[in-house]
């Protein structure tokens, strides 16, 4: 009887929990889980991530930012994929639970405290609650608190793994215990090689409640080459609840001249800043970034959307680094975990007003591959810097050879020098600018002036690239191209002017003479040979937002109106954000409701909404679906510009639907912006 009332309790507390977080703006629970149709959700902290798994206790991958080698993928670099090391088994009475020993299986992320919250019943055994964490606190580490409460008095045992993937060579399993006065260090770690010989190491210990002498005793086991597991047993009565922790820190020779040890002493350290410490430090880094936040009164799914995406840009980009974003962040190895345009013109923009720090770090990755952006010019015939579509580690050009985008899509070299110079607008930050923003920006303009085709007044023509519509190749005066050249060498030239230098005057000479194409009716032409096919993605209305090159009303809605219905149902989501941004900046609330549910909702995945690329598409999580889902929001809904002056507000209104749209945090002022 006394058994049944505590199982009772224990159910009508989780019941009464989900009851309350499904009203919560900031938890996304995973509801109806089936195995068979999981997209997880990623916990990140800008440079470890860890995708969600289906099954108890368990880590579907582990992505490593900053280190690329070439495995799996052909002849091109991949982001590096590293030992799983945060995974656990847990035996009950001498067996081993999995899926079928279990019920109630939950998962819920907290986006606040950014945790991943799993909870299930072991028949009448036991019930578990596994909170995991990137900590942000500390880059390369990781943490797990594993709460178990047993329903009868039982034995548990359980047991963390390393595994190491695959495509990992040399790989050296090694365990030993650090016994100080105080307490038992046990330290079990990994070391191995990749393809390209980039050393990479993960390392693990047990966060006991106990003081020294009372800790469970640890027995490690070798398996095979590739794995190893630790382990301890605990013997719970009845109502008792034990709860422990797994630290584990992991990180390569690209981070750390010495990556077995470095990673030993990370976890040393975490282990004895004890879970308290460890959990208030994550804790409060996040409340940190959350004072930048945007916030919707009325609208609870609007409004957990848009925490959705804002805590995966979070999660995928720290600042003080010189690491990028991939269109997938760290939640698994899409598009090969490469950098293309869609960090500048589609992750950036939110960042930037939100948090410039971040988006700093952003543009230190270019800063720092500006050389090989030069030499890919040189390769190319031209001057200046022309930056790779897909970069890498190095930052050459790390497209698969296949793909004419490599070579063709040199729109990006212009959207990086525009991505500097609104920094500064944001910023003001003339020594960032002198050392920095023109540097990169006097490249980017003397590539462009070097590759314009000069054929007359008015003809000076960009020819034979692919634009931001890539379904459309090797054509000539794109205009998203063409609009976003003349812009930055303008860019380029005022950031010559902020700093007191005198500008190449030919920067504005081929800006003035870089035509912008239209149809006989005034209507803004694609290319040169564009018919009215259907589009991939927004390319021409880009030149209303996030650019200025069409300014009036009735010339951005002839656009809209001939482009709109020529967008592709199964395009990326951002040309629907872009849209969205321009109804709403056109005092059109309704049709900009539409477009901003359209750039996010047709794309998510079972069972947390993570984006696929497309409606429909099967590739999470998208980071630059949620870029474009932010912009429509900030810069559309919210009437957030940036100008040379610094950050302003439009008047535009809200969806019927909102209450009020508060956006805080914004700029290095702090400010916060509202609309009712």
């Amino acid at each position: 009887m006394k058994r049944m009332l505590t199982s009772l309790l224990i159910l009508t507390t989780i019941f009464l929990q989900a009851q309350n977080l499904s009203k919560s703006p900031w938890h996304i629970q995973a509801a109806d889980i089936d195995p068979t149709n999981y997209y997880g959700i990623t916990v990140a902290n800008g440079m470890v991530g860890m995708v969600s798994s289906p099954q108890p206790l368990k880590v579907d991958e582990v992505i490593l930012n900053g280190v690329y080698d070439y495995y799996q993928r052909g002849r091109v670099s991949n982001i590096l994929k590293t030992f799983s090391h945060m995974n656990m088994h847990l035996e009950v009475d001498g067996r081993r639970i999995g899926p079928k020993d279990i019920s109630g299986y939950a998962q819920t992320l907290d986006m606040k405290k950014a945790k991943l919250i799993t909870t299930f019943e072991v028949g009448n055994n036991v019930s578990v609650k596994h909170e995991l964490m990137s900590l942000r606190n500390l880059p390369y580490t990781a943490m797990s608190i594993i709460e178990i409460t047993a329903k009868r008095n039982v034995t548990v045992i359980p047991i963390n793994y390393i595994e190491a993937p695959n495509h990992l060579s040399d790989v050296r399993n090694l365990y030993s215990e650090i016994d100080r006065p105080h307490v038992l260090i046990p330290l079990m770690s990994s070391v191995a090689f990749s393809p390209g010989m980039k050393k990479v190491a993960a390392s693990t210990s047990f966060i006991f409640p106990e003081k020294h002498g009372q800790e469970p005793n640890i027995i490690h086991e070798d398996w095979d080459y590739n794995m190893h597991l630790m382990k301890f047993k605990k013997q719970l009565k009845a109502g008792e609840t034990y709860r422990f922790a797994l630290v584990g820190s992991t990180i390569s020779s690209v981070h750390n001249n010495d990556p077995h040890n470095e990673a030993e002493r990370l976890t040393i350290y975490a282990k004895l800043e004890g879970i308290q410490r460890l959990e208030s430090g994550h804790i409060n880094a996040w409340n940190d970034l959350w004072q930048s936040d945007v916030q919707i009164e009325g609208d609870i799914e609007s409004q957990r959307a848009v925490r959705s995406a804002l805590y995966h840009l979070y999660s995928f980009a720290r600042k003080g680094t010189a690491y990028s974003l991939s269109p997938m962040g760290l939640s698994g190895l899409g598009y090969n975990g490469h950098v293309f345009w869609d960090t500048e013109l589609w992750m950036y923009p939110p960042l930037l007003v939100l948090q410039p720090e971040i988006a700093r770090s952003l543009l230190e990755y270019r800063y720092e591959r500006l050389g090989a952006a030069k030499e890919n010019a040189f390769a190319h015939g031209y001057d200046g810097a022309m930056f790779p579509w897909e970069s890498a580690e190095d930052g050459s050009e790390d497209t698969p050879v296949w793909a004419l985008t490599g070579p063709f899509q040199q729109h990006i070299s212009a959207t990086v020098g525009w991505a500097f110079w609104k920094y500064y607008e944001v910023t003001n930050d003339k020594e960032w600018l002198a050392t920095r923003g023109y540097p990169v920006l006097k490249e980017v303009a003397d590539f462009w002036s070097s590759r314009v085709e000069r054929k007359g007044a008015g003809r000076y023509e960009i020819n034979n690239v692919i634009g931001a519509n890539e379904w459309e190749e090797n054509i000539n005066n794109n205009a998203f191209t063409n609009g976003m050249v003349k812009t930055v060498l303008e860019y380029a030239s005022l950031a010559a002017e902020r700093l007191g230098k005198t500008p190449n005057p030919d920067w504005r000479h081929v800006a003035k003479n870089i035509p912008i194409l239209k149809f006989p009716d005034g209507t803004t032409k694609e290319n040169e040979t564009y018919d009215g096919v259907t589009i991939k993605q927004a390319d021409v209305n880009l030149l209303a937002y996030p650019l200025k090159v069409v300014t009036k009303e009735e010339d951005i809605l002839k656009d809209l109106k001939y482009y709109e219905p020529r967008l592709a149902v199964d395009g990326p989501a951002m040309g629907g954000a872009i849209l969205s941004v321009l109804y709403a900046r056109l005092g059109n609330a309704k049709k900009s409701f539409e477009m901003f549910v359209k750039s996010y909702k047709p794309n998510e995945l079972p069972p947390f909404g993570v984006l696929a690329e497309t409606a429909g598409g099967t590739n999470p999580y998208f980071a630059t679906g949620a870029g474009g889902t932010l912009q429509a929001v900030i810069f559309g809904i919210g009437g957030i510009e940036i100008t040379e002056s610094g950050i302003m507000q439009l008047d535009t209104k809200l969806p019927k639907k909102w209450k009020s749209l508060t956006i805080t945090g914004v700029g290095k002022e702090e400010k916060t912006f509202t609309k009712n």
